[in-house]
């Protein structure tokens, strides 16, 4: 990844036409993504992050959640910003940071100005609002006791980053040699652009040639190699592999977008994934539990063997014996454990009162322990499913826990009588056939049992947890079959796997299991095909 000052500066020149343009809508959709609405012409989505990893500013197209109770910051973003106009956005240089200088009017209706710095510095990137040469407020701050030299808390005087010393404008210059450390010698290069333009130099590309191409690209170019994929806005062939070619906010919005998606999930799902962990380490623990005090009921008998010798030899045990070498019915040597303080009856009894107690709990440690085994299974399918999750379904999973009783619901206010809304399954057309594809245990019921018709035709992946997939046909060809179990496949715990079986049969085949978790069923018959994964044919249907 390289959103370095040279791509920044080309994403800068296709946000110029917000400039002019009102802020409608400031969201917050992660603790570190913020998206203005602004109307320039037509309402336009600018994505603003200040992610450690993934910092960086675009247009989006598309639907990004919102928190319900956004943070202090965007509120008094909103405060200062919303209904203001953007007089200006621009770079500071070729370095990672831009100003958006908005107009706008406080509480008393006087014109104010207002700075927003959006600085894409990696770790220390951030968002300020500033306001005549000091800080309003800032999406993180920077106490004194760690930077004293840029403080960044309310009302402290705003320091600008400083600019790298000794560095050149790269579009000021004619040459530069193919040996040269571009890195540290140019504004705005990252190793990546200074690896690339060293490269092209070598197979005869002149600077100045790469440095136009560079200018007049209005594409991001993402290439994918063994180590990872890595963009810029000109091909990168020093890395080799494949590369695809996207507008340059689309691309970026493309590169970014499934990256911070856990991040999301997170953020607005109060951490499914750690609930989720901690509740199967949890049941583990308990399952082992369970397991030992089982064996232990299971041998119970020999308590009330030690019972019955004890009370047929009562004569040859006292007090303060801690075991006693006996007889039993049957002619066997049986050594019986004592507590000094019973004489031989009391010890009889105490045994007998530990066989009733085992022997009776027997039954109930097994109920329990089958309880246990079926929540870990359905914590485990729940975190399968979270991880192939979007932060739609992540949603609806989390809603699925609050159903449940394991999350405590979200303190708002509910509409009575309001109808819940359809679950975000997929809908892929084939043809003149439609599948549905579910994704979470929300989605699979409802594909399963609400949206499908007796005669349409089932496919789950085998003997593990997965998605529901369901094509309206009774008699799918080989086609069909072939790529309803690839996604039967892909939506499941064995997507990693080669020769995936997947069962499949019409949907009157099915059957809820009674008092089951949802989403579970059994099959009456079936047939069962074993699939690999085409990622090149899953493209041409679904996002992957």
């Amino acid at each position: 990844m390289a959103f370095d000052g040279i791509m920044l500066h080309q994403v800068v020149a296709r946000l110029q036409p917000l400039v002019g343009g009102r802020i409608s809508k400031i969201y917050q959709i992660s603790d570190t993504e913020i998206l203005f609405l602004i109307k320039a012409g037509k309402m336009q989505q600018l994505m603003v992050s200040a992610h450690s990893s993934y910092n960086r500013i675009h247009l989006t197209q598309r639907d990004y959640p919102s928190r319900s109770a956004p943070s202090n910051f965007v509120m008094l973003l909103r405060k200062y910003l919303e209904g203001g106009y953007v007089s200006s956005l621009q770079q500071a240089g070729l370095d990672r940071y831009l100003v958006m200088e908005v107009s706008s009017r406080n509480d008393l209706g006087d014109r104010i100005v207002l700075q927003l710095y959006i600085e894409l510095m990696g770790k220390y990137a951030n968002v300020i609002l500033v306001s005549e040469g000091r800080i309003v407020d800032a999406l993180k701050h920077i106490p004194p006791f760690e930077n004293t030299i840029r403080t960044i808390q309310p009302g402290a005087l705003f320091k600008p980053t400083a600019p790298q010393p000794n560095k050149v404008n790269p579009f000021t210059i004619d040459k530069v040699e193919d040996d040269e450390n571009l890195f540290e010698k140019l504004e705005g290069f990252s190793p990546l652009l200074s690896d690339e333009v060293r490269y092209r130099m070598r197979q005869g590309q002149s600077y100045r040639q790469i440095m136009k191409e560079i200018q007049d690209s209005a594409s991001l170019f993402v290439s994918s190699t063994k180590q990872g994929e890595y963009f810029h806005c000109l091909p990168l062939t020093h890395l080799g592999g494949d590369c695809r070619q996207f507008e340059i906010c689309e691309g970026l919005d493309h590169f970014y977008y499934s990256k911070e998606e856990k991040e999301r999930i997170r953020h607005i799902s109060g951490d499914l994934f750690k609930f989720v962990r901690r509740e199967i380490s949890k049941l583990s623990g308990k399952i082992d539990k369970l397991t030992q005090q089982l064996q232990q009921a299971n041998d119970c008998d020999i308590y009330r063997r030690y019972g019955e010798v004890l009370y047929a030899n009562l004569d040859k045990v006292s007090k303060g014996m801690s075991e006693a070498h006996l007889t039993d019915f049957e002619g066997n040597s049986l050594t019986v454990p004592l507590d000094g303080k019973l004489d031989g009856r009391g010890n009889a009894k105490k045994h007998f009162t530990r066989y009733h107690k085992l022997s009776t709990g027997r039954k109930y440690i097994e109920e329990q322990l089958q309880i246990a085994r079926d929540n870990l299974e359905y914590f485990n399918a729940i975190s399968d499913q979270l991880q192939q999750a979007d932060f739609t379904c992540a949603g609806e999973i989390k809603q699925e826990l609050q159903n449940n009783g394991y999350l405590k619901p979200d303190h708002r206010k509910t509409v009575r009588n309001k109808k819940p809304p359809e679950p975000a399954y997929l809908t892929i057309e084939m043809g003149d056939r439609t599948i549905l594809v579910g994704r979470n245990n929300l989605q699979n019921n409802h594909v399963t049992f609400k949206k499908a018709n007796r005669f349409d035709t089932w496919f789950h992946a085998k003997d593990v947890s997965g998605g529901h997939v369901v094509i309206n046909t009774d008699k799918p060809n080989e086609s069909q079959i072939r790529l309803c179990a690839m996604l039967a496949a892909y939506y499941s715990k064995a997507r990693e796997s080669s020769s995936i079986p997947v069962d499949y049969t019409l949907i009157k085949e099915l059957k809820k299991i009674p008092n089951s978790k949802l989403g579970k069923v059994s099959m009456k018959q079936h047939k069962t095909i074993y699939i690999d994964i085409d990622e090149e044919l899953l493209k041409q249907y679904i996002e992957l």
